[in-house]
């Protein structure tokens, strides 16, 4: 399908076949294609609907408009505009550190009030059987509600759903997709990631700041709120799609920064998934763009979490906490690389099972549950909610198995849950399900206590399943968070395998679990150079370097073998033409006029107002070719000789084309026949 869609979008709209009709040249490389092109679609079209879209425009129009433009700006004004652009580069990177600062606050105010309303009956009746129940249905009245508000949100803008970052890619693309950069679709997607999280789904909120500082940064340079009335301010410097494809492209990586206190990993971020135009000035304000976010960011959450204004203690919305293992101790070893390749390969392999279960959940969902009703949809998203729910607190509950707490350890002693236990003890299931995501993965990372065997295969289990369920239902949701917690159990597990069953205890259980949620997340969403230096940023340890790339680049070679990475697998999903940096191989022979129509839809230079609205109400494009046709026979000949095609295309409308009198006699000719045989079947029946 990707290839498919790669020679549509190589082509101009006007120019192509439609949806439903193919026109070779008579080759074998044309009777390929429409044969390749026509099976593949009527297969795609059995399965999920299919909408238009439309591309941006990158590529400057030189015209003499723009030339007397051009020539108005004198040397000054030129230094001015690029001086100003990065005054909204700072601009952009602030924003969307307070965005992520209402959500951060937001997430962890709604928790908080959550689990202490839990804990107070849990803690107080832990010996009845009604105390406990009561404490589930509050548990679901907590996680219902907020999963209800966030999908009743996302009713008022849809395109606010999931993560945005598939929306992003395409935008960066060229291809335009409708009100992915909107006001309202920032309100939304703030707000509703904000109760989506706190309601306890296997999201995360990391994911949507990349989608919210791209909208902030098309929004704050155009200067005007389409959302406001139109309101706006006398300055249109930056308008067009060239700029606000680069502010964009800035915006993601400030949202990337912001997430993980990793402004280089946002430039890349950037430029590895995001954008397919990058020059060497976008790169500088880009990561001015990113450092921006981040010290925003981390100026204020140092001041509110930890009373220590101006100290930049808090990076991003996600802390991995100090990796070390003591004096006697080492993070990793050479020997180390032949385990960090073998979790490599199992994270490939999981994260292309998570890949093919999500995708034909999605396939299901667009079909089956997006057609129907909004309220089966904003039940679908509050039945996820409930059921994780359940699962969690049963499985807390019940699975849970109690471990004695290490009580000289610094990072992992934080949100350690004791239900059930005696005192010196701790719940190993509780402690995973019953706090946030972040505060589970640094339990994962740095928790001495032992975990055990049984605890972290069911809560990977439970979290594999539920997160590939709940991605893509109707609230805004991240991956990146859920697919770290599911790899870090996964690489817990095998270092307690390995130190139990194989008796290496030398190995470092926090490196080991890191390993992991690189190799799930990598096979997941198929980053690697980009995702590298984010971990490392994440971590602040340089010498995790080696072994994270290791292992994205396994899990990514593993995960390729059978399908593409979930982002591109739901732009593919929804039909977008997105084109791919390399084209099949299929694709190496063929020509443009293989796959181009040959009945053009095009005007004259004087045409009437009513053939122009017919052509526009009966195409899907917005562009059409103004030609000029030469009826001299000589000057037939010049064209035919210098541009085939060209004739080609101007002699088959003339065949095609009808004249007044031959269109009105046919047409009353066609009324003669329907109702002269519509009376010949009145007599019939009157007989």
């Amino acid at each position: 399908m990707a290839a498919a869609m790669n020679v549509r979008r190589l082509i101009c709209s006007s120019c192509c076949v439609p949806e439903r009709r193919y026109v070779s040249n008579n080759t074998d490389n044309g009777e390929e294609m429409v044969n390749f092109l026509g099976s593949h679609r009527q297969a795609s079209r059995r399965e999920l609907p299919s909408k238009d879209y439309e591309s941006l425009n990158y590529v400057s129009c030189y015209n003499k408009p723009y030339d007397e433009m051009l020539q108005t700006l004198s040397h000054t004004d030129v230094k001015l505009q690029e001086a100003f652009k990065w005054v909204l580069m700072f601009v952009i990177g602030a924003m969307t550190a307070l965005v992520a600062l209402f959500i951060d606050v937001g997430v962890k105010w709604l928790t908080k009030w959550k689990f202490s309303t839990v804990d107070k009956f849990i803690e107080e009746g832990s010996e009845t059987t009604a105390a406990i129940i009561t404490a589930l249905f509050i548990m679901i009245a907590f996680n219902g509600g907020f999963v209800a508000l966030a999908s009743i949100l996302t009713v008022f803008e849809p395109v606010a759903c999931g993560s945005g970052i598939p929306e992003i890619k395409c935008y960066l693309n060229g291809v335009r997709m409708p009100r992915v950069v909107r006001l309202k679709t920032l309100v939304v997607k703030a707000v509703g990631v904000l109760f989506s999280v706190a309601g306890g789904l296997f999201v995360g909120k990391e994911g949507p700041m990349i989608h919210s500082g791209a909208v902030i940064g098309s929004g704050i340079p155009q200067f005007q709120c389409l959302a406001c009335g139109g309101a706006q301010l006398n300055y249109a410097h930056f308008r067009t799609d060239r700029d606000k494809r680069d502010f964009v492209s800035s915006g993601a990586a400030a949202g990337v920064a912001a997430a993980f206190g990793a402004p280089i990993g946002g430039v890349l971020f950037s430029l590895e998934e995001g954008a397919s135009f990058w020059n060497q000035t976008l790169t500088w304000r880009t990561l001015f763009c990113s450092m921006s976010a981040t010290f925003v960011l981390n100026f204020f959450l140092s001041g509110i979490d930890d009373g220590m204004w101006g100290a930049f203690y808090e990076p991003g919305l996600i802390n991995f906490g100090i990796f070390e293992c003591g004096p006697d101790c080492y993070l990793w070893k050479a020997l180390d690389l032949v385990i960090i390749v073998a979790i490599g390969v199992g994270g490939g392999l999981f994260g292309a099972l998570f890949n093919t279960i999500n995708t034909q959940i999605t396939k299901f969902r667009i079909g089956r549950i997006n057609t129907h009703s909004i309220a089966l949809r904003v039940g679908e998203a509050v039945l996820v909610g409930v059921c994780t729910t359940i699962i969690t607190f049963l499985a807390s509950m019940e699975l849970g198995q109690c471990r004695k707490i290490v009580s000289d350890v610094s990072n992992g002693t934080v949100g350690v849950r004791t239900y059930f236990c005696k005192e010196g003890y701790y719940n190993d299931m509780a402690t995973l399900f019953f706090n946030s995501q972040e505060v589970a993965i640094k339990q994962l990372f740095h928790q001495e206590g032992t975990f055990s065997l049984m605890s972290l295969g069911l809560f990977f289990i439970f979290f594999f399943i539920l997160a590939c369920w709940t991605y893509g239902i109707m609230v805004p949701s991240g991956l990146f968070v859920p697919s770290l917690v599911c790899g870090a159990a996964y690489g817990r597990f095998v270092a307690i395998l390995l130190e139990q069953y194989f008796g290496m205890t030398n190995i470092y259980h926090g490196t080991i679990a890191l390993i992991g949620a690189a190799a799930f997340l990598g096979g997941v969403v198929r980053m690697t150079i980009s995702l590298t230096v984010i971990l490392i940023e994440s971590t602040n340890e340089i010498s995790y370097g080696l072994p994270i790339l290791l292992t994205l680049m396994v899990a990514k070679w593993v995960g390729d073998l059978f399908n593409e990475g979930l982002y591109d697998i739901h732009i593919h999903l929804k039909n977008v033409p997105f084109l791919e940096w390399s084209s099949s191989k299929l694709f190496h022979n063929l020509q443009a006029s293989d796959i181009m129509e040959t009945d053009l839809s095009y005007i004259y230079p004087h045409t009437r107002v009513q053939s122009i609205v017919s052509m526009l109400r009966t195409t899907a494009h917005h562009a059409f070719p103004v030609v000029t046709v030469i009826d001299n026979s000589d000057d037939d000949h010049l064209i035919t000789r210098n541009n085939l095609v060209a004739s080609n295309n101007i002699g088959f409308k003339k065949k095609s084309v009808q004249s007044r009198a031959e269109y009105k006699r046919t047409l009353s000719m066609s009324v003669t026949s329907t109702y002269g045989s519509t009376s010949t079947g009145g007599e019939g029946l009157s007989r």
